[in-house]
């Protein structure tokens, strides 16, 4: 990780988000899976994920070959799907300070945004991996994966270095497994969930977050 820094102006940051049980207050991609899964194969994919036997984008293939859900049903399943409140409100301040937040996703970019659309969040860049209906059948692939690493289906690191400015202070705000990696590259963390027991059991340092409401918080005590 970069060294870790405490904020002075939120003006000089790039800041990146997380979305399943970051954004949202549960992992909605795992629950739609469980929901529409017409055989239980897809069990033996997530526990070869959290043992590390296979990779993310191996995992979430698997996974959705159980899945059977046409377009409208699964649309129908996300439409009340709320987001932390207090997502619209860090968003409206970092737009005040001329930040254009980003999210960085091991989801599936249609899911994000008509979660985000429904909650009347619009102009967030969400870099996830793709997905295409195919009548009852969830076709995923993965624009962004990472061809020298097996572990991650999205190359969260990747993109953040891309977006990434030299004179600019990174934060990243994220709850799993595939906040590991991209958290290294962040000069600021807040983490709970996995990424928060990762940190604490290496030592690093990072900000422990419960909700958005934490986070809106810290920011907002360093608007200007």
């Amino acid at each position: 990780m970069k060294h870790q820094m405490r904020l002075s102006n939120l003006s000089d940051c790039l800041v990146f988000f997380d979305f399943d049980n970051t954004i949202t207050p549960f992992d909605v991609l795992d629950d739609m899976i469980k929901r529409f899964a017409a055989d239980k194969k897809w069990m033996a994919f997530e526990e070869a994920w959290r043992e590390g036997r296979i990779g993310s984008r191996l995992c979430l293939k698997g996974q959705l070959e159980s899945v059977r859900v046409t377009k409208p049903s699964l649309f129908k399943y996300l439409l009340p799907i709320k987001i932390d409140p207090h997502f619209a409100s860090i968003f409206s301040m970092l737009k005040r300070e001329g930040i254009k937040p980003v999210i960085l996703s091991d989801s599936f970019t249609p899911i994000i945004e008509y979660i985000l659309r429904n909650n009347g969040i619009r102009g967030v860049k969400v870099y996830a991996n793709n997905l295409r209906f195919n009548k009852d059948r969830l076709v995923p692939s993965f624009p962004y994966q990472n061809k020298h690493c097996r572990r991650c289906a999205h190359c969260k690191k990747k993109n953040l270095l891309r977006k990434g400015i030299r004179d600019k202070m990174i934060i990243y705000i994220g709850d799993g497994l595939s906040d590991i990696c991209p958290s290294q590259y962040s000069d600021l963390v807040f983490a709970k969930g996995s990424l928060l027991r990762h940190f604490r059991e290496k030592k690093r340092l990072c900000v422990a977050f419960n909700s958005l409401d934490d986070i809106y918080s810290y920011f907002k005590g360093l608007e200007k």
